[in-house]
């Protein structure tokens, strides 16, 4: 074959030809030669079919029955007219004739399909029941795998963990002993796991036996049926379950699944005893379990772009096929650097092998439309590699897009969908010629290679991430690429575990331990790249902020083309990046004014919530609240380069004060944690107190009379008084409050106290000292429950609100703002204002300064 890789058998003519190993026909070389192929211009002739179908599988999921169907009639008759008039045409024209008919034809196909997929939204009894909120029984298929919410903070409280299960109905009956009646409707099941009458702690349900299901499990379950929400999705309905009980199984799942579920169970098990970022990521990193990734970990991956690394995906299938066939970089060259050629297996062969790699793959890791996307995409590079020939790659990744899309139609909506190939068509296309012009420059190849790929990927993508994230990573770059290092000895090692675990434990669990060593870099990249102050900058999250963005990095690589002739220039622009990533503290001083040099408390941004930072020295600063949101309230924290917690006051234990507890805990020393001894809510008090056993911290009550200074900073609480009150009706009432004095400056912290507690306050023996503070932290987000008596005895000179921008309380109240400033108050807010920082003169002095970020 000319230009191709062929096996040579030794011949009889010489002694010597018996034991030469097999050669490359094409270079007369054992592993072939590295002179790249001359094989013409990339063949875009499968691209517009490939789109069209995409398109138009779109646009008709959730069109009505007669456009799917004249859609199809349409685009087979514009074809069947091509056709019949092509013998009319030039050349050229003809051409033309036979490319548009073939883009109609797969529209039509498309339309076809997506038109059968989406009447299934639409037929059978499910969506009508779903539309009366009915009560019903059903038996339900299981057709992915379960995954845990995460918990969310719904005002003062946590939203309970649900289970989310993808199931397609099959038997439905409106009560017991009704009528049942067949269908086939797509669902999803939300299971409530948490206890009647609580709201779930973070953390709740990871035990739950739902979790456990494996895809093709039949499921009898009792639910209320509710509409799914408009725009895009792909079920008919969702199942509210009250899955406290466990659920009723059946029939169990099929043979395949029992063995993927195995094998996932094995891994699980190989892992166990590794460190918790090891334990967390092998799984995720092989066969994309990420049930054991914890929040943090998981924000860590998504401000490095580095979420890829745990869903399943072509990266998987292509690590595993280059121990056959090489790196995917030499698919345009004769040369192969695999097992396959080393041990002297044919092409052939090698094919065979790869395909039984593949069905493996799919089967380990469900057979799913994500998974079937990872293996299609994958088998690209198969093909690449296979037959060293360029020109068959853009063809074979718009052969995959094309039955992918005919297969499921709703592929065509998934962001997923769009960045793996978006992604694989950048390593095809633009890696090639950036990793051939990099090593022009003088570049090493290997090192170009890496380069070339996470560039390509990071430009294609990143406009689509924005989309989804509405904020831009500066260190993915970086980030991908040293993780690229670690990423495929983690992956194989984990696949070895995964194969030998049901055999031999020990054995597989040694090889987990040595996977376990490159998993922890790559988890060690993510949380050093997100704990970056300039990790990333927001960006608005629209398709016009895509559109800008891409821009951006067209303009970019103009310009990146122009200075790659100017080392200097280089070099000047990597330390502009490295000043924008890192921000020294002195440079973002300079350059942004925050934080202020002589800021003695800070009201952190974070939402509708509470978190405040009183200065205690250098690096150090005592934290009044955490806010609802652990990034937010971490980002707050080292804005300010604050890395030592001497304590931790909690006002009290609403989610909108305790839920970001986690992030002020992260990477920081911290010395103790004070909360109010009113425990209520019960499970979101457990949760701080879990938090606190997990790392030793102790956890004290505040109450009336306490005092305490550290760093020059002191506080006094004035509320609650010890023991029980009448006033404390709820968690609000018994918030701590604090009388504070830093550098001169004199500030009342009110936690969310309610009018009730507020009066008593004022008539407490504390009261005296409550009056013409400096600065006032308003009682509950500045809502209309304050007591007037309290705030003209406060008479504060600065008055400060956090609460949440477009918050559905009407925080704060037009009323309490007026009263505020009718007494001579400046009034501040965090969803106007946004960071505020409250500054002062030197000991003694009455200078009162606010700064906003």
């Amino acid at each position: 074959m000319t230009g191709g890789i062929t096996d040579t058998a030794p011949t009889a003519t010489t002694a010597t030809a018996t034991t030469r190993p097999p050669v490359h026909a094409a270079s007369g070389k054992r592993l072939g030669e590295a002179h790249p192929r001359q094989e013409g211009p990339p063949d875009l002739r499968l691209v517009p079919p490939a789109l069209a179908a995409w398109v138009t599988a779109a646009l008709m999921l959730h069109a009505p029955p007669t456009w799917a169907t004249g859609t199809v009639l349409g685009s087979l008759s514009a074809a069947g007219v091509l056709l019949v008039v092509r013998g009319r045409l030039t050349v050229r024209g003809r051409a033309t004739a036979h490319a548009t008919a073939a883009a109609l034809l797969c529209a039509a196909a498309a339309a076809g399909s997506a038109g059968l997929h989406g009447s299934d939204l639409r037929r059978g009894p499910v969506p009508a029941l779903a539309r009366e909120y009915a009560r019903v029984t059903a038996e339900a298929v299981i057709t992915a795998d379960p995954r845990l919410t995460r918990p969310r903070v719904s005002g003062n409280h946590l939203a309970p963990a649900s289970v989310l299960i993808e199931a397609d109905v099959r038997r439905i009956e409106v009560r017991a002993g009704g009528a049942a009646r067949q269908t086939r409707a797509p669902v999803l099941l939300i299971v409530d796991t948490g206890p009647a009458g609580r709201t779930a702690a973070p953390g709740d349900g990871r035990d739950s036996p739902w979790l456990a299901l494996l895809p093709s499990t039949r499921l009898r379950i009792e639910a209320r049926l509710a509409p799914a929400m408009t725009g895009g999705d792909r079920f008919a309905a969702v199942l509210r379950v009250k899955g406290r009980d466990g659920p009723e199984t059946v029939s169990g799942p099929s043979a395949p699944q029992r063995l993927a579920g195995r094998l996932r169970a094995g891994l699980r098990e190989a892992t166990d005893g590794l460190p918790a970022d090891a334990r967390a990521l092998l799984p995720g990193l092989v066969v994309g379990d990420t049930a054991r990734i914890t929040p943090e970990l998981d924000e860590a991956f998504r401000e490095t772009d580095l979420t890829h690394t745990l869903a399943v995906s072509g990266a998987n299938f292509t690590i595993l096929l280059a121990l056959l066939l090489g790196p995917p970089g030499l698919a345009q060259r004769t040369e192969r650097r695999g097992l396959a050629p080393r041990l002297g297996i044919s092409l052939r062969t090698t094919a065979v092998l790869g395909a039984a790699l593949s069905l493996a793959f799919v089967v380990v890791c469900r057979p799913d439309p994500s998974v079937l996307r990872a293996a299609a995409c994958g088998s690209v590079a198969l093909l690449a590699l296979a037959t060293g020939r360029r020109r068959s790659l853009l063809p074979a990744l718009a052969t995959a897009v094309l039955l992918l899309v005919l297969h499921d139609p709703w592929l065509a909506r998934s962001y997923g969908f769009l960045l793996s190939v978006l992604a694989t068509g950048a390593l095809l296309t633009l890696a090639p010629r950036w990793s051939a012009g990099l090593r022009r420059r003088g570049v090493p190849p290997r090192l170009a290679e890496a380069l070339a790929a996470a560039g390509a990927a990071q430009a294609l993508c990143a406009p689509v991430v924005a989309v989804l994230a509405a904020r831009v990573s500066l260190v993915a770059i970086p980030c991908n690429l040293l993780a690229e290092f670690a990423l495929a000895p983690a992956t194989v090692l984990g696949f070895l575990a995964l194969a030998t675990a049901p055999a031999a434990m020990p054995a597989a669990k040694a090889l987990a331990w040595c996977a376990s060593w490159p998993a922890e870099w790559i988890a060690k990249i993510a949380r050093t790249g997100a704990a970056l102050p300039g990790a990333g900058v927001d960006w608005p999250g629209s398709w016009a902020g895509a559109a800008a963005l891409g821009a951006v990095t067209v303009v970019g690589l103009l310009l990146g083309r122009r200075l790659l002739a100017h080392p200097w220039w280089c070099a000047a622009c990597a330390l502009l990046l490295v000043l924008v990533t890192t921000q020294p503290r002195p440079l973002a001083r300079v350059l942004t004014g925050w934080p202020p040099p002589d800021w003695r408390m800070v009201m952190c941004d974070v939402g509708q919530g509470d978190a405040m930072v009183l200065a205690a020295g250098e690096g150090s600063g005592v934290v009044v609240d955490a806010g609802p949101d652990p990034a937010l309230v971490d980002r707050c924290l080292r804005t300010l380069g604050i890395t030592r917690v001497p304590l931790v006051v909690l006002t009290h234990f609403h989610a909108d004060h305790v839920a970001g507890l986690p992030g002020v805990l992260r990477g920081r020393e911290v010395g103790a944690i004070g909360t109010t001894a009113f425990e209520e809510p019960a499970d979101q008090a457990a949760f701080v107190r879990g938090l606190a056993a997990a790392r030793h911290i102790p956890v004290t009550h505040a109450a009336a009379g306490e005092v305490r200074s550290t760093g020059g900073l002191s506080w006094e609480v004035v509320w609650p008084p010890s023991g029980t009150h009448p006033e404390a009706e709820g968690p609000n009432d018994a918030s701590v409050a604090m009388l504070v004095r830093t550098a001169g400056l004199r500030l009342l912290l009110l936690g969310d106290l309610e009018p009730p507690s507020q009066r008593a306050l004022a008539r407490s023996p504390a009261a005296r000292r409550l009056t013409g503070v400096d600065v006032l932290k308003v009682a509950h987000h500045g809502s209309a429950h304050q007591d007037p008596d309290l705030l003209r005895r406060a008479a504060p000179r600065l008055a400060l609100i956090s609460t949440g921008e477009d918050n559905t309380y009407g925080h704060p109240a037009p009323g309490t703002v007026a009263a505020l400033r009718a007494g001579g108050a400046t009034v501040l807010r965090t969803d106007r204002d946004g960071a505020l920082a409250v500054t002062g003169g030197k000991d003694g002095s009455e200078d009162l300064g606010v700064a906003r970020h």
